[in-house]
């Protein structure tokens, strides 16, 4: 035994060798990284961040519960409808290749247990250009998803329209954006993510028709290409256009979504667009405050000189005042940005998304200044431009559709005036606001929470309750355009705010607005979470107030009180 064992210590085995990790290339940083550390990070390079495109298989892994996804329409068959020469074979090589029948994938899985449907194109399959049959699948889900009423997430990617079956293919476009329509009309969610790279007639069609449009860090996405816009007008690109991050900042797009969040992200969307029929005001859970007002509150009863109407004017345009993200982080339970008009631009001036107060969905539209010159100049102080009006009504009519009630926080001293305004067309995105506001078939809150600027405030003040902050302004113009143009002087300011009635107790007793909010001393950062509680409860009372009204009665009530002035 000794013998053996000294001869295996001179002479000890080989040790095995370990395995070479399979390498594979970063699209973005070009580095050889691991594919296996890859995969783990859902397919995000961990060197620099990048993106890799996703197989069909991975994506569904990546959102639907282990086991719960069920393929539809498996069965329909590959067409050549030109006859184009050669197109068949293409097509069975990238079957083979993919282990796909189609480009584009789809069916029924459950998102954390949310039932929901899921539809992947795969870049991989002729890079995902809409033919005849992709098209037909796309059409195919969405009308079963219409049918069986329930939201669809379509992981959008493509080079654009199949040459090889030419008219045929434009056709598609037409053929998926009627599907889209009616799932829209029966009042149900349509939600697409742009991957890498999202082209062509999938974009001029089924891609940028999202209820919610999301799109992945980095994505290229455009109509035309940028080889097709060098070789066709023989323009070079900027760098980072048609990327995700150029179509978040010029409004085209809801939000950038990583992965690691994307089924999370799935789940709020869900649940956010649950429609009437299905949920109403009164079937979501009454639960107990845990609190009504801080305890300070409780002891104190706050007395405070009374202030003039200059020196509201004054307070409320002071940097310091808080904002409506300040109150909001204490009355909803979270909040999720929604950005962009899908037009021009994104306008910061005016944040708008979905915000939940408990189980309650609302949409919340607010108009921001800024906490500090750096960021008040970011947010043009506060100015709404046609865009930012635009964005504000696209998010007012996406509420209406899935029965969500409206919170519109009011806080600017009117509208951008300027030539670009003017070249957007500022007074007709007013206009449009006014008026489609209005007849909003669901329950709208107003509250003025600082200063109220003529039609710039008005556009998204058409509430079926009004409610100002004790300290707060609304007026025809500001001050010093009131004396200008009546006085000639706009030294006179001060004078003027005394008489053009501006105050919230003004319009209390003129019966512009239903309620004064109480402010607790005066709004500040340290009064911001009591007065945040009391509008919570104050809301919930709201709300309440609207349980089980017709819709139609709602959007009459609301035309009839402002019929009255």
């Amino acid at each position: 035994m000794n013998k053996w064992l000294n001869l295996w210590k001179k002479n000890p085995p080989a040790a095995e060798k370990p395995a070479e990790p399979e390498l594979i290339r970063c699209p973005r940083c070009g580095k050889m990284v691991e594919k296996q550390r890859v995969a783990k990070r859902r397919y995000v390079c961990y060197e620099c961040e990048a993106y890799f495109r996703v197989k069909t298989g991975n994506r569904i892994r990546m959102v639907a519960d282990p086991g719960s996804f069920e393929e539809w329409f498996t069965e329909l068959e590959v067409s050549n409808p030109l006859q184009y020469e050669g197109y068949e074979e293409k097509l069975a090589e990238a079957r083979e290749k993919t282990g796909l029948r189609e480009a584009f994938t789809a069916g029924r899985c459950r998102v954390f247990g949310e039932e929901a449907v899921i539809g992947v194109c795969d870049a991989r399959f002729l890079m995902a250009s809409m033919g005849q049959i992709l098209g037909e699948r796309v059409t195919a889900t969405i009308e079963r998803a219409t049918k069986e009423r329930l939201p669809v997430f379509l992981f959008c990617c493509s080079g654009g329209a199949r040459m090889q079956e030419g008219i045929i293919s434009l056709m598609q476009m037409a053929k998926t954006a009627a599907a889209i329509k009616r799932h829209g009309e029966a009042g149900l969610l349509y939600s697409t993510i742009l991957t890498d790279p999202t082209t062509g007639g999938v974009t001029a069609s089924f891609a940028m028709l999202g209820d919610v449009i999301m799109a992945e860090p980095g994505a290229l996405i455009g109509f035309a290409g940028p080889r097709v816009i060098r070789q066709t007008i023989g323009e070079n690109l900027p760098e980072g256009f048609q990327t995700a991050e150029f179509l978040l900042e010029h409004g085209f797009v809801d939000g950038i979504v990583l992965r690691r969040n994307l089924k999370k992200t799935l789940l709020f969307l869900i649940h956010a667009h649950q429609r009437a029929g299905k949920k109403s005001w009164a079937d979501f859970r009454n639960t107990d405050f845990h609190f009504h007002l801080t305890e300070i509150l409780k002891e104190r009863i706050w007395y405070e000189q009374p202030k003039t109407a200059w020196e509201k004017v004054k307070g409320v345009r002071r940097i310091e005042r808080p904002s409506a993200l300040d109150y909001m982080e204490h009355i909803f339970d979270s909040f999720v940005e929604a950005h962009g008009d899908r037009c021009f631009a994104d306008d910061p001036a005016i944040v708008g998304g979905i915000a939940f107060m408990e189980d309650q969905p609302v949409t919340v539209i607010a108009d921001v200044r800024g906490s500090s010159f750096k960021e008040c100049r970011e947010r043009n102080f506060g100015m709404p431009k046609p865009e930012g009006y635009r964005k504000a009504l696209r998010l007012m009519k996406q509420a209406e559709k899935f029965n969500r009630p409206v919170i519109s926080f009011v806080n600017t001293s009117g509208a951008f005036c300027g030539v670009e305004a003017e070249e957007r067309g500022q007074g007709e995105a007013i206009a449009r606001s006014l008026m489609e506001m209005s007849a909003l078939k669901v329950p709208v809150l107003c509250i003025l929470i600082g200063e109220g600027g003529s039609g710039g405030a008005l556009a998204t003040a058409v509430g079926n309750e009004v409610w100002m902050f004790e300290n707060a302004t609304y007026s025809i113009l500001s001050p010093e355009g009131f004396a200008s143009i009546l006085w000639k002087d706009a030294g006179r300011a001060k004078e003027a705010s005394e008489v053009m009635n501006i105050t919230a107790q003004d319009l209390k007793r003129l019966g512009v607005i239903e309620q004064i909010i109480p402010e607790f001393g005066g709004a500040a950062k340290e009064t911001a979470q009591a007065i945040g509680e009391c509008l919570k409860e104050k809301i919930r009372d709201f709300l309440r107030g609207y349980e089980g009204w017709d819709p139609e009665r709602i959007a009459a009530q609301r035309y009839e009180r402002f019929r009255a002035f």
